[in-house]
């Protein structure tokens, strides 16, 4: 159980915003943040601070903010698993009476004019001069050409359709089920709704990924203001509870015989951040997962539990998880077809949620949200379990209460 609470929520424009620094947009996000709360920076006596592939933001950052008088002042970054580790290091902050109320935001301004998205990674597999020698078994990647992210998910996925029979349409459910959700977000980069045929008929990006198995690139900013539960219920918007938290780690191993690409580090995360919130699975009435190809929507939901390992084709069938279905997910459009801030996606679309703010997009029961993030090729993972509620004066849940899938 916690005492925390997320008491503001600050979003700037995102997609192709050019013409602004990253750390001009991390400003933006936290004075929006802070705003929202119905505070003032000088209410603020904690920071922490996350940078995407730009790497341009810091704690510099608050002195630009004007914050000269801080208590607790970070860099963060495990991948995408980040936002859900700086909201529980907020959370445990507070809890020690370290600080009482800290900002954590993310800032990322990949994105040029007149270059694709794609670029935006670059590939140092084929970056000449100026770099360390890459020798012995590390090398395997440049000789073999599997020197970006995109691929080394894509083994990920054709491992797990090797060993469990997984489809391309499974993974196509996904994303169209998301392109539904997004239709309902102002900030969603991609709006326009598609159908299995055309993510099948999309350019393979490396097979057996698509190019609508594939996260957007998206210039922008997302803030959230952590406080005590107690404050937070006074303040000016309705505080979204920290119920749970975890986080799990383990750097890939790619030799014969280990699960990588099968199981993730969401298999522990998960159920430690249930077991601290009280609930399960089946508790869950919205469920934001960490989107950055389909594939990884897939396998998470299976280490949480709510299919068993090697049936998530077959869960994220059949529309279950979009609008109507009966398991409420990536409810914004996700990263896939909203915006990509890392793990501020979805962490921020549980916030809308949980709030009940949602408008046309809002889930039908919001009592408990699940939010993961995830980094590096599957070996980072962070979940959250926010509520409306209180811990303490929540409704009761009970195991199996809700809908059967």
């Amino acid at each position: 159980m916690t005492g925390a609470a997320i008491a503001g929520l600050g979003l700037t424009e995102m997609g192709r915003v050019y013409g602004r620094s990253s750390t001009s947009l991390a400003a933006e996000a936290v004075r929006t943040a802070v705003a929202d709360a119905g505070l003032g920076l000088a209410d603020l006596d904690g920071l922490l601070v996350s940078s995407g592939i730009k790497q341009d933001v810091g704690v510099g950052l608050a002195a630009v903010l004007g914050l000269h008088e801080l208590s607790v002042l970070n860099q963060v970054n495990a991948f995408g698993a980040t936002a859900g580790v700086m909201v529980a290091q907020a959370a445990q902050a507070i809890a020690a009476g370290a600080a009482t109320t800290v900002a954590c935001v993310f800032a990322d301004s990949p994105l040029r004019p007149k270059e694709s998205a794609g670029s935006s990674y670059g590939n140092p597999g084929r970056r000449s001069g100026g770099g360390a020698a890459v020798r012995g078994l590390a090398g395997w990647s440049v000789a073999s050409g599997a020197t970006n992210p995109t691929i080394l998910y894509a083994l990920c996925a054709q491992r797990h359709m090797s060993r469990y029979g997984t489809t391309s349409e499974q993974l196509g459910e996904i994303a169209v089920a998301q392109r539904a959700w997004a239709r309902h977000n102002p900030l969603a980069q991609m709006r326009d709704p598609i159908t299995l045929d055309d993510h099948r008929d999309s350019r393979w990006i490396a097979e057996p990924l698509h190019l609508l198995d594939c996260c957007l690139v998206s210039n922008g900013a997302v803030a959230v203001v952590v406080t005590s539960a107690d404050r937070a219920a006074d303040l000016a918007r309705p505080p979204v509870h920290l119920w749970g938290h975890g986080q799990a780690h383990a750097p890939r191993r790619m030799q014969a015989g280990s699960e990588w690409g099968l199981v993730t580090p969401a298999a522990r995360s998960g159920p430690q951040a249930m077991a601290m919130a009280g609930i399960g699975v089946d508790d869950v009435d919205v469920a934001e997962i960490y989107d950055c190809y389909t594939f990884t929507v897939l396998v998470t939901l299976e280490d949480y539990g709510f299919c068993a390992k090697g049936e998530g084709g077959g869960f994220v069938s059949g529309g279950r998880l979009a609008p109507g279905g009966s398991l409420a997910c990536n409810t914004g459009g996700g990263q896939l077809s909203s915006y990509y801030m890392w793990g501020f996606t979805p962490l921020s679309e549980a916030v809308v949620q949980a709030r009940g703010a949602g408008g046309a997009r809002q889930a039908p029961r919001n009592d408990v949200v699940l939010v993961s993030g995830n980094g590096g090729i599957l070996e980072h993972h962070s979940t959250l379990v926010l509520s409306p509620h209180r811990r303490d004066s929540g409704p009761a849940r009970t195991h199996g209460g809700r809908s059967p899938r």
